[in-house]
C-alpha cells in the first residue's frame, strides 16, 4: 500500500489504519464518535494527501476543462473553485472532482484517490484535442491536510499571513502556514466551515505539528472513520457508493451540475442532453430511520409491507450528531421517491421501516 509523507505523525498518535483506495490510511486515533463531535463542536485534522492534484496549465487550459467536464471552468473566476464531474461518452460518472482556478491560464483539479490513474489518463486524452495545453499529475509532490470546524479558522488564522475572514466558501489563496508557502481552499467534505491545506509533500510534518501545537484541546486528530459519518450527515457524496460507472449525474440528483445549455462540445454532451430528456429509472434518496440500528451500504430495500425489491443503501450509519439512522440509497423510480414516503430495509434478515426525506441530515449554523 501506498502512504502518505504524514505516516510518521499517524504512527506517534497511535493511529489505527485502513486500505482505503490503495493508501495506508488512519482510520482513527482513539474514539471516531469522539472526532466526529469534535468537527461539530470545535475542530477536527484530517490528512487527506492521498487526493489525486493535477494541474493544467496553457492558452487553452480553460478551453480543454470546458471540454473535459460537465461545466464550464472558463467561467470560474480567478481564485475561485468549482464542484464538477467527468463522465464518460455513455454519460456516466468516472469521478467528482473540484477545479480550482489559480490564474488566467492555470488550474488545479482535485481528484477521488482511487481514480487518480484513470482520471489522469482521461485528462491527457482529452488534451490531445488541444495545442496549447499542459496537464501534469502533481499528486507525489503536494500533501493535503484538512482542518474542519467551527474554530477551524481561528486556529489556522494564528499560524497564517493572510486573513482567512476575507476568503469566501469554494475560494482559493496562496499564502504562508508558519514558514512555509502553500495554497488553502475553504472547501471540505464534514459539512463545516473550514479548510483544506495544499503543502509541499516534504514540508506536510512541519505545518501538521504546528497546527496540532496551537490548536490545543481544540483541534483533534481524525481519521477516515469520523470523515465518513460527517460527510454523510452533509449528504455528500462518496464516489464507489453514490457516484460510479454505474450511474449518472441525473440519478445522483446533479442535474444542476450538467450544464447542457452553453455552448460547444463536452465529453459525454450527447449521452447526457438524452438522459435529461427521459425519465430516471432510478434515483438517488435519503433515508431516516427509528432506534440505532443503521442500514449499510449494500442492504436491500423493499416496499412497504412487500416482497417487492425496490432499491439499495449506498451509505449508511448511525448520525453521532442526529441520534437516528440515516442513509443514502438508490430506489426504483417505479415506486415512489418523495419525501414522507415510507419503506423498509433488510437490516440482517430484519425489515426495519425508513422513511425518505429532505437532504441534507445536517446542516451547520452559520
Amino acid at each position: 500500500m501506498k502512504t502518505t509523507t504524514l505516516l510518521p505523525e499517524h504512527e506517534a498518535l497511535s493511529a489505527s489504519f485502513t486500505d482505503f483506495g490503495g493508501w495506508q490510511m488512519p482510520v482513527r486515533y482513539g474514539s471516531e464518535l469522539d472526532e466526529h463531535r469534535a468537527v461539530r463542536t470545535a475542530a477536527g485534522l484530517f490528512d487527506i494527501s492521498h487526493m489525486a492534484e493535477l494541474r493544467v496549465s496553457g492558452p487553452q487550459a480553460a478551453e480543454f476543462l470546458d471540454y473535459a467536464l460537465v461545466n464550464p471552468s472558463s467561467a470560474i473566476a480567478v481564485t475561485k473553485a468549482k464542484y464538477s464531474l467527468i463522465c464518460n461518452d455513455k454519460g456516466n460518472v468516472i469521478d467528482d472532482l473540484i477545479v480550482y482556478r489559480l490564474g488566467e491560464e492555470e488550474f488545479m483539479i482535485v481528484a477521488n484517490a482511487g481514480n487518480r490513474d484513470v482520471v489522469a489518463a482521461e485528462f491527457k486524452s482529452r488534451a490531445a484535442h488541444f495545442a496549447n495545453v499542459t496537464v501534469v499529475d502533481e499528486s507525489d509532490e503536494w500533501a493535503l491536510i484538512a482542518i474542519q470546524g467551527p474554530k477551524a479558522e481561528s486556529i489556522l488564522q494564528q499560524v497564517c499571513d493572510q486573513q482567512l475572514a476575507e476568503a469566501k466558501y469554494y475560494s482559493i489563496l496562496s499564502a504562508k502556514v508558519g514558514d512555509v508557502a502553500v495554497l488553502i481552499g475553504r472547501t471540505g467534505y464534514t459539512g463545516e466551515d473550514g479548510f483544506e491545506v495544499f503543502a509541499p509533500a516534504g514540508e506536510a510534518r512541519k505545518i501538521w505539528q504546528l497546527l496540532l501545537a496551537v490548536g490545543g484541546t481544540d483541534l483533534t486528530p481524525c481519521g477516515l472513520a469520523c470523515r465518513d459519518t460527517l460527510r454523510l450527515e452533509a449528504g455528500m457524496p462518496l464516489y464507489g457508493h453514490e457516484l460510479d460507472l454505474e450511474h449518472n449525474p441525473f440519478e445522483a440528483g446533479f442535474a444542476k451540475v450538467v450544464k447542457l445549455e452553453r455552448e460547444g462540445d463536452f465529453v459525454g454532451k450527447a449521452a447526457l442532453q438524452k438522459l435529461s430528456e427521459g425519465p430516471v429509472s432510478r434515483r438517488l434518496v435519503s433515508l431516516v430511520g427509528e432506534g440505532k440500528r443503521a442500514a449499510r451500504q449494500g442492504y436491500e430495500i423493499f416496499e412497504a409491507g412487500s416482497d417487492k425489491a425496490i432499491g439499495v443503501v449506498t451509505s449508511g450509519a448511525l448520525s453521532p450528531t442526529l441520534g437516528y439512522p440515516v442513509a443514502m440509497a438508490y430506489l426504483d423510480t417505479s415506486v415512489s421517491t418523495q419525501v414522507g414516503t415510507k419503506l423498509e430495509v433488510d437490516i440482517r434478515g430484519t425489515r426495519l421501516e425508513f422513511t425518505i426525506s429532505a437532504a441534507p441530515f445536517y446542516k451547520r449554523s452559520k
